[in-house]
């Protein structure tokens, strides 16, 4: 089985990819689905991050407020080590009991779709590392118009995670999502070739079918 960090920046598309992976049949753990998971109302991890950062950060319904807790760290590194080190704990026991279950399956290709990969220095933990990638202010247009957030708050958040350079670095494969969304298929059709063969697995063929 082939283990795959996948992660990228906000705004790069990694989530795209992702999707795109997880069609062709890759078995996509997703960190922040967990991340979101974990601080569910009624959860251990909701009652930390209350206990950290004050009933300020629910919603009227008792729900985290995601926003809301986001413009409190982002802008202050202090802050978000302390919710990291809550939450990150949390979504590792889960994702470690997700891995064990596609290794059971008999899973070919596993994605671990995650954020902070390179912040974390998780890139050991992979076969291999696949970063999405898109110029920085590509990803501010981005996020400001999908995401109706305001760009300096998207700059911020940029600036909250590995830079650029850091991250193309830490990369086995690089998909590069700068382009159209046609574009970005046809580059993860190219991807899922490379990660099947690296798995060992010869990609399915018209010929394979029999027509």
């Amino acid at each position: 089985m082939l283990k795959v960090g996948l992660t990228g920046g906000i705004g790069s598309g990694k989530s795209a990819v992702s999707a795109e992976l997880a069609a062709y049949g890759a078995v996509v753990i997703d960190a922040d689905a967990i991340a979101r998971e974990v601080v569910e109302p009624g959860t251990p991890g909701l009652a930390a991050v209350v206990a950290e950062f004050g009933e300020e950060v629910l919603t009227p319904e008792g729900r985290l407020d995601r926003p809301g807790l986001g413009e409190i760290v982002f802008a202050d590194e202090e802050r978000l080590a302390r919710l990291n080190a809550i939450v990150h704990p949390l979504v590792g026991e889960r994702s470690a009991r997700l891995m064990e279950e596609a290794v059971a399956s008999g899973t070919r290709v596993v994605v671990y779709d995650v954020p902070l990969l390179v912040e974390n220095d998780l890139g050991p933990l992979y076969d291999v590392v696949v970063v999405v990638d898109a110029p920085d202010e590509v990803r501010v247009e981005r996020v400001a118009v999908n995401r109706d957030m305001p760009r300096e708050q998207v700059r911020a958040r940029i600036r909250a995670q590995a830079d650029r350079e850091t991250r193309l670095a830490a990369a086995d494969l690089v998909v590069d999502n700068s382009g159209t969304r046609e574009e970005l298929r046809e580059r993860v059709a190219e991807l899922w070739r490379e990660l099947l063969e690296r798995a060992g697995q010869r990609p399915r063929t018209s010929d394979d079918s029999g027509e």
